[in-house]
């Protein structure tokens, strides 16, 4: 059996945007839930999880990346608001959305997902959805308070940054957490 690498495709943030949000995880951590917390380094925006693929995949990926990132140019992304998925009332996970460069994102991920299909991933069963995870909620513990505490949030973001590559991750499960290793950089158009 061929050895396999756990991969995605993301876009990186400015360290400026991972301050930001971990200024914003500071606030939410001070309620106690008990939410593993997503490590602000690690932080990313994911377009496409492609979970165990073999080492041949990846060229053919490589190639994919490129050709997207030849007809996209560079965009700004900026933060917006903090929300839960299924809904806020009732969080699994603690998201931050995107406010300018949504629609950039949204294309990109689009055709990365139709020409990852057609050399056989498994198309995305929801739509894509621009957001960056800040943590992952583990049990009803003080979840009330904590969505309590994001509604009243003040969250007034500032920072920007200007997204110019894709990257194709590999991601290395570890007991102190997920390693991201980059595989590869796809630039964007300048």
């Amino acid at each position: 059996m061929p050895n396999k690498i756990r991969t995605f495709i993301a876009l990186e943030l400015s360290p400026e945007i991972k301050d930001e949000l971990t200024q914003l995880q500071a606030q939410l951590k001070s309620i106690n839930a008990d939410v593993k917390w997503v490590k602000p380094q690690s932080m990313h925006l994911t377009l496409k999880f492609l979970g165990d693929i073999v080492q041949e995949q990846i060229e053919e990926i490589k190639k994919i990346l490129d050709n997207a990132a030849s007809r996209h140019a560079s965009f700004e992304v900026s933060l917006f608001q903090v929300g839960g998925f299924p809904r806020l009332e009732s969080p699994r996970v603690i998201w931050v959305g995107i406010d300018k460069g949504c629609s950039q994102s949204e294309a990109i991920a689009k055709e990365l997902e139709e020409e990852l299909e057609r050399i056989g991933f498994e198309k995305e069963k929801r739509p894509f959805s621009a957001h960056l995870t800040l943590g992952r909620v583990r049990s009803p513990k003080e979840r009330n308070e904590l969505v309590s505490k994001i509604k009243a949030l003040d969250f007034k973001p500032s920072a920007s940054c200007i997204i110019d590559k894709i990257t194709l991750f590999q991601s290395t499960l570890t007991p102190q957490g997920s390693i991201y290793t980059p595989l590869h950089e796809a630039k964007l158009t300048p």
